[in-house]
């Protein structure tokens, strides 16, 4: 059944729609037939409903901002958290510096994609777009603030709290593309065209030569950066604020994170297959389809079994924790099994990460009864 009225101020693609359908002749005449008798109180009618929309809208997209970056801030603490436990560290900061470096890395990058992600999260797209600049400005604060609390954590804190932000800046600017841009140009008037190699200009962009696209834009290795970045982060950063020496069970904490990170990167893009495919980014759905990235990621988390089960076998992870772990890869294959199969296309892109807090409240369990 259709509406004779849309909705005001529905998302439609990142934007405001102001589209009403018009009124039915007798409705007009109705109307008309009321004006001179009836006082007209519409414009009084029209603010109490302009402002109660400007409400929902705000709540709306406040909602949307705490489930975004924020949400992952917190998902990424607790990941530290696990990692910590699973390290037989002391207990730091590092929660907390891995939080500030999510939020300021996810909001920028929210932020700088909006135009992309308008298709695929049309409410998240609105919000970067409208609150651009004040976002960016939290971000900054963000990160500075995690970058003074590594500083007091030493030269090697500080620089694995550089590194998602070094990784962000190859993966998702345009800083590669353009640079490639400037050494083909700056080759292109040093070398002719046609004498560098046989074929180049048959598949050449940008005045014949090859454009370096974005990490991002690049298939597996787009979700393998992102995992690398995270899987350095939630390791090393509690093993720096600690003090602590290598062990064996570093690899393998690292390893874990790191498969974990590459099935939670690649899950939202089954949610944004088409937004991907529209404007030329390279996934595992949009080359091989959702059924076929669906086995793959199960391989990828079978592989995780594997670690963790020869982990506990070889004496690196205590059996209760390895529970804890299994609880979330069971929690990880459900999720992945939704994948293609969900009507919200939102979940693959909650779920995913709250496997964490899952495994976060079966550690606190292990902890309480042991």
């Amino acid at each position: 059944m259709v509406e004779n009225t849309d909705s005001p101020s529905e998302f439609t693609n990142g934007t405001e729609s102001l589209n009403r359908s018009k009124p039915l002749a007798s409705e007009t005449s109705s109307r008309a037939s009321t004006t001179v008798s009836t006082p007209r109180r519409t414009p009084a009618a029209s603010t109490k409903s302009s402002s109660a929309r400007k409400n929902a809208d705000t709540a709306n997209l406040v909602g949307v901002f705490l489930s975004g970056a924020p949400f992952i801030a917190l998902v990424a603490a607790v990941e530290t958290l696990i990692a910590t436990v699973l390290l037989g560290v002391a207990s730091t900061v590092a929660p907390l510096v891995v939080a500030l470096v999510t939020f300021a890395v996810y909001t920028v990058d929210h932020v700088s994609d909006a135009d992309a992600d308008a298709a695929s999260t049309p409410q998240r797209a609105l919000l970067a777009r409208r609150y651009g600049d004040q976002l960016m400005i939290a971000a900054a604060l963000g990160y500075g603030i995690a970058v003074a609390l590594a500083i007091a954590g030493g030269p090697l804190a500080l620089a694995i709290t550089l590194l998602p932000g070094a990784f962000w800046v190859v993966y998702a600017s345009d800083w590669l593309p353009d640079l490639g841009q400037a050494v083909s140009t700056a080759l292109s008037a040093a070398i002719p065209r046609g004498r560098i190699g046989a074929g180049v200009g048959a598949k050449a962009t940008d005045g014949g030569h090859r454009r370096i696209p974005r990490l991002k834009d690049v298939l597996v290795l787009n979700s393998l950066v992102v995992a690398t970045g995270w899987a350095a982060a939630l390791t090393f950063l509690p093993v720096a604020f600690a003090g602590a020496t290598v062990e064996p069970v570093l690899f393998v904490v690292f390893t874990y994170f790191l498969l974990r990170s590459f099935v939670d990167a690649e899950l939202p893009n089954v949610r944004d297959v088409d937004a991907d495919a529209a404007v030329g980014v390279e996934t595992l759905p949009v080359v091989f389809g959702v059924d076929r990235t669906r086995l793959v990621l199960y391989g990828v988390d079978l592989l995780v079994a594997v670690l963790v089960a020869g982990a506990a076998v070889a004496g690196l992870l205590a059996w209760p924790l390895v529970v804890a772990l299994g609880i979330g890869l069971a929690a990880s294959l459900f999720i992945t099994s939704l994948a293609g199969r969900v009507g919200d296309a939102s979940v693959l892109g909650v779920a995913p990460d709250s496997t964490y807090l899952l495994i976060g409240v079966a550690i606190v369990g292990v902890r309480l009864v042991a």
